[in-house]
């Protein structure tokens, strides 16, 4: 199989391609990504010798770019997207830009070519679940989107839909929780807290940590993709989470807290941001259809994914200063 990976230089889709070559390693890969700030070009230097393996500066806005690409592969993984909530806040035209319009450029050039598409998508499209509910997301619940990112991702997995709907596209969309893991830039929350305590530095948490979510491994993500991509049903829509239950912020930072010897004197709280939701995914669809279900449970992917920062400081040394200048950016407009 001829593969198309969109933002492969990113967090998961660096993962992706890594897992794909592993376990397919007579397939080839096209990577296309624009290099911004979230692209880091060290992370798969082990494929530049790889004739299976290309890769391509470009931008998913750029037709000509797309088309000729599209044109040349089996599939599309496209996982290329402005994915921050914060810069979301910051910059909304941004998201519009690569998160709508990338995604429709690349839906035009599936289509010309009738080429399959797995597009991949966040639980954030759905909105938020209140504080003391036990509800958790699924493939049925209606979307209803909180922030600029989220609205920009709902309206891309319409797109895809529709293009299945009225082309006959043959096209799968994943819905996943908050991943973690190696390779993630340290603006997220997991690699933001670790480095920070790996600095000398304490976790900011906003509010008073309350606000839950659903966490995910990387790999275990990576294996679900590839599932659905072999074995999904043409114009289903699969949610894939890590936990059976939400985890709120405070309990994540606490299991932080002492997998790394730290105390609570190590908490710093700040401002909450605007549109903060709690987030909680049911998977039973992918694990009753394809049989997928998450291999890690959290604190072994805690360890692990401490055990990676630790030993990769120069990897995020750089981006880590370029992530804290961003953050004292923000809060300066809030107040």
């Amino acid at each position: 199989m001829k593969l198309l990976i969109t933002g492969g230089l990113g967090f998961i889709g660096t993962n992706f391609i890594k897992h794909w070559f592993a376990n397919h390693p007579q397939d080839s890969i096209i990577n296309l990504d624009k290099m911004t700030y979230a692209a880091n070009p060290r992370n798969l230097v082990e494929f530049e010798s790889n004739q299976n393996y290309k890769f391509v500066k470009g931008d998913i806005l750029d037709e000509k770019l797309v088309d000729e690409l599209v044109s040349q592969v089996d599939a599309i993984v496209h996982f290329a997207a402005e994915s921050h909530v914060d810069r979301s806040i910051d910059d909304p035209s941004l998201f519009v830009r690569t998160n709508v319009l990338g995604t429709y450029n690349l839906l035009m050039a599936a289509k010309k070519y009738q080429k399959r598409f797995h597009h991949i998508s966040t639980d954030e499209v759905f909105g938020t679940i209140e504080l003391d509910s036990s509800d958790q997301f699924n493939e049925n619940t209606p979307y209803d989107p909180s922030s600029p990112y989220s609205a920009s991702k709902a309206s891309s997995d319409h797109l895809v839909r529709s293009f299945f709907k009225t082309f006959g596209l043959p096209v799968t969309i994943s819905n996943c929780s908050n991943n973690y893991g190696p390779y993630q830039h340290p603006e997220k929350m997991i690699p933001r807290s670790i480095t920070s305590l790996l600095s000398g530095g304490k976790i900011k948490i906003y509010g008073q940590g309350l606000n839950f979510r659903d966490w995910l491994h990387v790999e275990d993500h990576c294996r679900a993709i590839e599932m659905i991509l072999l074995n999904g049903k043409i114009g289903e829509t699969y949610c894939i989470g890590g936990l059976k239950k939400g985890t709120s912020n405070m309990e994540l930072v606490k299991l932080l807290l002492k997998i790394m010897n730290k105390g609570e004197e190590s908490l710093e709280y700040v401002a909450d941001r605007p549109a903060h939701d709690n987030y909680a995914v049911n998977w039973e669809k992918i694990k009753r259809e394809l049989g997928w279900e998450p291999k890690y449970n959290f604190e072994t992917g805690l360890k692990q994914t401490i055990d990676w920062y630790t030993a990769n400081s120069t990897w995020w040394q750089e981006t880590k200063k370029e992530a804290e200048e961003f953050y004292l950016k923000l809060n300066s407009l809030k107040k």
